[in-house]
C-alpha cells in the first residue's frame, strides 16, 4: 500500500504476459468488455494486480507525486478490478498515494476503496454487494 512499484516478488512469481491498453482507449465506455478479454487472455495462470492511482484522473485523486490528466473515472477503476474476479490473483498493490499531496483525504478513500475491492476478488473470498 502506497509506496511505489518495489513490491516485486510476487509480481515476478506472477508473470503470465501483459497488454498496454492507453487511457484513451477506455475514454466515454465501460471497461467491463476489456476485463472480459483480459480474464479470457489470463486464463488460470497467476494474476498479481498492481494499480498505480496516478491511473485515475487527479481531478478524482489529485494526492499522487505524477498527476496525469485525461486518467480512468473511479467507476472505471472499480470495473477493472471487479472484473478480476475469477481470476487466479496470487496478491495486489496499490500504488503512489501521496498524502502530502491528498489534501482532502479523497485519493486516501479511493486507495483503500480499491485495496477493499481487490480483497473481495480473491479467489475463495465470497462477498457481495
Amino acid at each position: 500500500m502506497g509506496g511505489d512499484h518495489t513490491i516485486s516478488y510476487p509480481i515476478l512469481q506472477a508473470i503470465s504476459g501483459f497488454r498496454v491498453v492507453g487511457a484513451e482507449e477506455c475514454w466515454h465506455k465501460s471497461l467491463t468488455p476489456l476485463m472480459k478479454e483480459v480474464r479470457e487472455q489470463m486464463g488460470d495462470g497467476p494474476v498479481y494486480i498492481s494499480f498505480d492511482i496516478d491511473a485515475i484522473d487527479p481531478g478524482f485523486c489529485p494526492g499522487t507525486g505524477t498527476p496525469e490528466m485525461g486518467g480512468l473515472t473511479p467507476i472505471q477503476a472499480l470495473e477493472i478490478v471487479r472484473g478480476c474476479r475469477g481470476l487466479n490473483i496470487v496478491g495486489c498493490d496499490v500504488v503512489e498515494v501521496s498524502p502530502p499531496y491528498d489534501f482532502e483525504g479523497t485519493t486516501a478513500l479511493q486507495g483503500a476503496h480499491l485495496l477493499f475491492e481487490m480483497l473481495c476478488v480473491l479467489p475463495g473470498v465470497q462477498y457481495s454487494r
